[in-house]
């Protein structure tokens, strides 16, 4: 497995050279994993990616580098200290660092001479491609799909100049990976949204949820949906709720400052039992904090979010093939119950790109809610069931009259102060949180049965800490295990307590400040964790940094 970085400054054409690159080592057969790190800045900064590539399946990045593309001089200064010992950088000739491990090549002068400067990325990738013994054989194809006829050719030579003016350097491996995909988290949401039967979505634009509703709009005509750019995140849900109230499955995206906003409709959704999905893709706040950047400081605030008692589900997701299957999966269950249910990413999984199999539309059900077949019967919208689901008329489709509203109501949707009735439509619509805790999916387990050490965490620390775990039981023979929860709320305990009654000692690995999982488990079990793994500077955890602090605490623990 090699693990490189590309970086510069904004406006330098990473994007695009990284773009290429991934594709060409996909179609070349690697498992690919990409991690972009950019600035809150159009141009300038220092920006840059890391491409992870290898013939296993990869779930998380690394900081130890084979080798680094640097486009400026800042990119070799930041990054050197993390080259492995027979890493390699490789930049253009007027590069002014004279660390000893720099290749230098004539990109900027051999672009000139090919008559376009911007094709300097191209001969970075041609000679990156011949260090690690790739070949050209799909660079063809391949940028055909990025630019306009017109340019090809001068990319095909640029290419070939790359790859002859360097020699191999490591030895080719060989992956089997061509036919898959390869795919960012938030494209994944947006095809798992429209395998769902997806037709309304509205947002308004907020990174790192952005691109969700851009890939919707990207696809809209064929895949029959309606997006809309809302004037602001409050238009937006209640767009979306009105949709859904109208008939059509529909879901919105934000980050944690636009569902700030939305928080009242989300309670509108609760007491209106009107389906609809929110999609939280989690950066550093509060307020605006760190735009570009990734954290897990949301969780406890959407649990809560709205005022009053309400069921509703939270899902967070763990990898690239999980957000869309669980995309599937929310757009059903709000269906089914009636309620408001919100998946939890973060910028991380939001703008990682990874390789990953091509989802299996085969068994995806569409899951429709019972109609009640009322014929010329007075129809009551919250009527009174065993487990708290009312069957649901779409207006417009029925003669009978469908009402709703967000003060508190009677069984036909009325206004009512009775007391009696109030306890009754809470107890209605909390009996959901019974039979929706029978469709509970429980965290994935990992690691050793016969381990000592348990790590918890949840979400887009699955890959981190799956790579951790199997560091630490390379090391130790076995000790290690871990749950990582993708159902957060209601909280899957069975598999929890069965396992946290075997571990010496239980330790939360989390992207926040406070250990919200922790805290979560500790006030639905009682159970305590013995310590915390926690990292807050907008940076994505890496397996090796667990290794690193769990190595540090046994040191100081003289074990």
């Amino acid at each position: 497995m090699y693990n490189i970085l590309i970086g510069g400054k904004a406006g330098q054409g990473i994007d695009t050279t990284v773009g290429i690159l991934e594709k060409l080592l996909k179609k070349s057969g690697y498992n690919v994993f990409t991690v972009n790190d950019l600035m809150s800045r159009i141009r300038g900064g220092h920006n840059f990616s890391l491409i992870r590539f290898g013939s296993q399946v990869i779930l998380s990045h690394s900081r130890k580098l084979d080798g680094i593309i640097a486009l400026d001089n800042e990119t070799v200064e930041l990054h050197k200290h993390e080259l492995k010992p027979k890493g390699f950088i490789l930049g253009d000739s007027s590069l002014e660092t004279q660390d000893e491990r720099v290749q230098k090549i004539d990109m900027n002068e051999m672009a000139k001479k090919l008559g376009n400067s911007r094709v300097a990325g191209v001969i970075a990738i041609g000679a990156l491609l011949k260090i690690f013994g790739a070949n050209l054989d799909y660079f063809n194809d391949v940028i055909k799909t990025f630019l306009d006829e017109k340019y090809v050719d001068i990319n095909i030579q640029a290419v070939h100049e790359g790859y002859n003016s360097v020699e191999n350097k490591f030895p080719h491996i060989q992956g089997a990976f061509g036919d898959w995909m390869t795919i960012n988290g938030n494209q994944a949401v947006a095809l798992g949204a429209i395998a769902a039967g997806l037709r309304f979505y509205a947002a308004y634009p907020m990174s790192p949820s952005t691109s969700i509703m851009a890939y919707l709009a990207s696809k809209s005509e064929e895949a029959g949906i309606v997006v809309e750019q809302a004037e602001d995140e409050i238009a937006a849900i209640n767009m979306a709720i009105g949709a859904s109230f109208a008939g059509a499955r529909a879901m919105t995206g934000t980050s944690g400052g636009g569902l700030c906003l939305m928080v009242e409709a989300l309670g509108l959704s609760g007491i209106a039992e009107i389906p609809v999905v929110v999609v939280d893709c989690q950066r550093p706040g509060p307020a605006t904090g760190l735009p570009t950047r990734t954290e897990q400081g949301d969780l406890q605030f959407v649990i809560s979010a709205a005022q009053g008692e309400f069921p509703r589900m939270v899902i967070a997701l763990r990898h690239h093939t999980d957000a869309f299957y669980q995309t599937v999966r929310a757009l059903n269950l709000a269906e089914k119950y009636q309620i408001p249910v919100i998946i939890l990413s973060d910028q991380y999984l939001c703008d990682t790109s990874a390789t990953v199999k091509p989802y299996d539309l085969s068994n995806i059900e569409m899951i429709k809610p019972a109609a009640e077949k009322t014929g010329d019967g007075e129809y009551l919208r919250y009527r009174l069931t065993e487990d708290g689901i009312s069957p649901r008329l779409v207006p417009g489709k029925t003669k009978n009259l469908v009402a709703i509203d967000s003060d508190e109501h009677d069984e036909r949707g009325w206004i009512t102060e009775s007391a009696d009735m109030r306890i009754k439509m809470v107890n209605k619509r909390m009996k959901k949180l019974e039979k929706l805790a029978e469709e509970l999916q429980e965290p994935e387990f990992i690691g050793s049965p016969d381990f000592e050490t348990l790590f918890v965490g949840w979400g887009s620390t699955y890959g981190p800490i799956a790579e951790a775990v199997a560091l630490l039981n390379g090391e130790h023979g076995g000790k290690y295990a871990a749950l990582v929860f993708g159902d957060i709320y209601p909280l899957p305990q069975k598999m929890l307590l069965e396992k946290a009654a075997r571990a010496k000692q239980i330790v939360n690995v989390e992207q926040n400040a406070t250990g919200q999982l922790a805290s979560l488990i500790r006030a639905q079990t009682s159970m305590v964790c013995t310590s915390s793994i926690l990292k807050y500077d907008g940076r994505q955890i890496t397996g090796e940094e667990i290794v690193e602090r769990i190595r540090a605490t046994a040191s100081e623990r003289g074990i």
